[in-house]
């Protein structure tokens, strides 16, 4: 078997274990949600879940984590000269482009997402998004921006826009995602204060 073949396997499979995941916890529950629901929803064994995942809350929140590892590596990819904001957007409408999604499944996918159970989890995947991001981003920032911090404000800001805009997107399916993340991400660099940046 080939390694291309492989991975596709492999992708085939993961994706299939979240989207029982996320089907049975709409069905039954959260909190009643087990592996090994999950595996025999997914045709596999328990050893074959545990391959892929490390709980329940992993096989549940897989697309977030897949969705932000796409997007820093499509960060990675982007012209070497290109500043970090553009980057960020460049990359993210590469990531989102073409995407269509039933309204009905997202609705009821960000409805699980606020369970309490799964708090923990999703603190632990942004955060090492946002270390991956920053990374990425500090690649593009001058030499004499000597400030630590700025390229993980920068990354998880970008992050915190991209969450709000798909949320608002939910309520707006014939909106232009990428267009409201641009201006997401525009508000977030205003600042506080209201006052248009020049």
């Amino acid at each position: 078997m080939s390694s291309g073949l492989r991975e596709r396997k492999k992708a085939a499979t993961r994706l299939a274990l979240h989207d029982a995941a996320v089907r049975l916890a709409g069905e039954r529950g959260v909190e009643n949600l087990t592996v090994e629901a999950i595996a025999d929803a997914a045709t596999v064994s328990r050893r074959t879940f545990s391959n892929y995942f490390a709980s329940k809350e992993q096989a549940l929140l897989h697309r977030d984590r897949a969705s932000v590892s796409r997007l820093v590596d499509a960060v990675r990819a982007r012209p070497a000269h290109e500043p970090p904001v553009t980057a960020l957007l460049r990359a993210a409408e590469h990531v989102t482009a073409g995407y269509t999604a039933d309204p009905a499944k997202e609705e009821r996918y960000w409805e699980l997402r606020r369970h309490p159970a799964l708090l923990a989890e999703i603190v632990a995947t942004y955060a090492a998004a946002e270390a991956d991001l920053a990374e990425a981003v500090g690649r593009r920032l001058p030499a004499d921006a000597t400030d630590p911090l700025r390229a993980r404000v920068i990354a998880a800001t970008f992050l915190a826009a991209l969450r709000v805009a798909g949320q608002a997107a939910l309520g707006n399916h014939d909106a232009n995602y990428a267009d409201r993340l641009r201006h997401a991400f525009t508000l977030a660099r205003e600042g506080f204060t209201g006052e248009a940046t020049n």
